[in-house]
């Protein structure tokens, strides 16, 4: 039998060679277990012979009865069923029938080896990704609480905690870790291209909105240089064919933060960056929560806009990761 992947308490199919025993092997605690009768059925006796031997291994004390026999609940009995650790199967299979015991304990080492291998592997995924994810809430707040003292900040502490409250939702990955279900966060991926020509065409839009309001003036989204677009098909670009930002919360966040750092309008770059950031949310579908409200509401928005206008351009990461974390549902 050959399986890749195991999990705990996961039954595994043994079958001898020519077929002629098929068992459901339990994985549990880093090694096989067996009811009696499966044990009988595995090296072809009657299930009395079995008990007798099991019996006499343990009153022998050539193996402890404790941590070789495990009380479990199965669908096919209202109460506790003794299951058997390896230990145990080989020492009876080793009396009444030796040539099927060496087979089964090589094929059960085999199985171990590879469960046990992989067990690792996963556990210590697991553990960096956790550690990763906690170490980046720490610089997320030590970021948040030096930004909200900042003068220009001083009326958005509110959204600011908000904002913080909303990202502290990462430390959910601590509490999954130690329950074995850490999933991988992924983001989403769109065929919706937010082009050069296009965003021109919405940042104009906008001004002609805001100038008619006498909420901007003639400098309002006029280009200082190429660097705009630059912004925009850079969100695109790839290496060794593979795109550096794959998923929307990586070109999204990337929008707001390279728009509004690098200044590439004379005026209007918070707003014009804020407003393309929705807008690229809305056409690719991530701009609302399962529950129908907004990811960043108006106001959260604005004080990520400011946060992001204040940062260092050494806290760049820190500042990406946030905005992303805040588009995960």
């Amino acid at each position: 039998m050959k399986k890749d992947n195991f999990t705990k308490g996961e039954i595994i199919i043994y079958k001898t060679s020519k077929n002629e025993v098929a068992l459901d092997v339990r994985l549990e605690e880093e090694t096989v277990w067996l009811r009696q009768n499966e044990i009988a059925s595995l090296f072809s006796k009657e299930r009395s012979v079995i008990t007798k031997h099991i019996n006499k291994i343990f009153t022998d004390k050539e193996i402890g009865k404790e941590s070789n026999v495990q009380k479990m609940h199965i669908a096919d009995s209202d109460k506790p069923v003794e299951f058997y650790s390896l230990d145990v199967i080989l020492a009876v299979g080793y009396r009444v029938n030796s040539s099927r015991a060496i087979h089964f304990r090589q094929w059960a080492t085999q199985t171990l080896k590879r469960y046990l291998t992989q067990g690792y592997v996963v556990n210590e995924k697991r553990l960096i990704e956790a550690q990763n994810k906690f170490h980046e809430l720490q610089e997320a707040v030590l970021f948040l609480q030096k930004q909200s003292k900042k003068e220009l900040l001083s009326g958005q502490a509110g959204e600011i905690l908000n904002l913080l409250a909303s990202y502290s939702k990462t430390l959910s990955i601590l509490e999954q870790y130690d329950k074995g279900e850490l999933k991988e966060l992924k983001g989403g991926k769109t065929k919706f291209v937010l082009t050069y020509e296009h965003c021109l065409q919405i940042i104009k839009e906008l001004k002609k909105e805001l100038v008619a309001k006498k909420e901007a003036g003639d400098l309002f989204g006029s280009e200082r240089d190429g660097s705009f677009e630059g912004i925009i098909r850079g969100l695109y670009q790839t290496f060794g064919g593979k795109e550096l930002y794959p998923w929307v919360e990586d070109k999204a966040s990337h929008l707001l933060y390279f728009i509004i750092k690098d200044h590439p309008f004379s005026d209007g770059n918070k707003r014009s960056g804020a407003f393309l950031f929705v807008y690229f949310l809305d056409k690719t579908g991530y701009l609302f929560k399962k529950s129908g409200e907004r990811k960043i509401n108006d106001n959260a928005l604005v004080a990520l806009a400011l946060l992001v206008a204040e940062s260092e351009p050494k806290e760049k990461e820190t500042m990406v990761k946030i905005i992303k974390n805040l588009l995960v549902d």
